[in-house]
């Protein structure tokens, strides 16, 4: 199923809780499996590249007050602008991300990230793979948390074989080997559910086949790759 963002066909589904956050998609069956996450942090609730839906109010403040919406793609505009305004807050990018302010509207404030997600201890990891595509991964080294909002992913288009978790297409080549060198308990995606069993292998198996698996990688998902990649620039 390809990109669909009719709100009237819009559900909530739940994944990814844990102590420190939650995390939700909108449509299930989408192709991408587009990912939305909250994370509970000492200064407030962080919301990261989120898709509304109804309910997800509720679903928030059963996390905490939303202190902070942040987007860390620069292909996660999404609906940060709306969840932003009901919550009275800026939507923070990182610095050096483009294209996301531009599609965010003209009332909601944006505001630059210095690092962190603003005063709580999720330290910001920048990548650039091409020159159209920024995004930053956010890491928490006290409980082993890492969120990959772009480059990785469990989609099925993110994945070849018996991977858990995959390299996008677009960065096979090029895998985020800065991402592997830390402690790691779970890893969250912005495309898929979150790998919490056995993170650590998980992640350390996408990185060192990446390359060696792109030929599957483009035979099984190139010809979606591309529709996908079309709809998310006229976006």
């Amino acid at each position: 199923m390809s990109l669909d963002d009719s709100d009237g066909d819009r559900r909530l589904r739940v994944i990814d809780e844990w102590d420190g956050g939650v995390g939700w998609l909108v449509h299930p069956e989408e192709s991408l499996r587009r990912a939305g996450h909250a994370l509970r942090t000492d200064a407030g609730l962080w919301v990261v590249d989120p898709l509304d839906v109804p309910g997800l109010d509720d679903l928030l403040a059963e996390w905490g007050e939303v202190t902070g919406v942040a987007v860390l793609s620069s292909w996660h505009a999404r609906d940060a602008g709306r969840v932003a305004a009901r919550h009275g807050c800026p939507v923070s990018l990182p610095g050096g991300l483009k294209r996301v302010a531009d599609r965010l509207p003209d009332d909601v404030a944006v505001r630059r990230l210095p690092g962190r997600l603003g005063d709580s201890d999720y330290r910001l990891l920048p990548t650039a793979p091409l020159p159209t595509w920024q995004e930053a991964a956010c890491y928490r080294e006290r409980d082993g948390t890492l969120l990959v909002p772009e480059s990785l992913g469990t989609a099925p288009t993110f994945t070849v074989g018996d991977e858990r978790l995959g390299v996008s297409l677009w960065r096979r080549h090029a895998p985020p080997t800065a991402f592997g060198d830390r402690h790691i308990e779970r890893v969250l995606v912005g495309h898929g559910e979150g790998v919490f069993e056995d993170a650590a292998a998980a992640l350390a198996d996408a990185i060192a086949g990446s390359r060696r698996r792109l030929p599957r990688a483009l035979a099984a998902h190139l010809t979606t790759g591309l529709g996908e990649l079309l709809r998310a620039a006229l976006r």
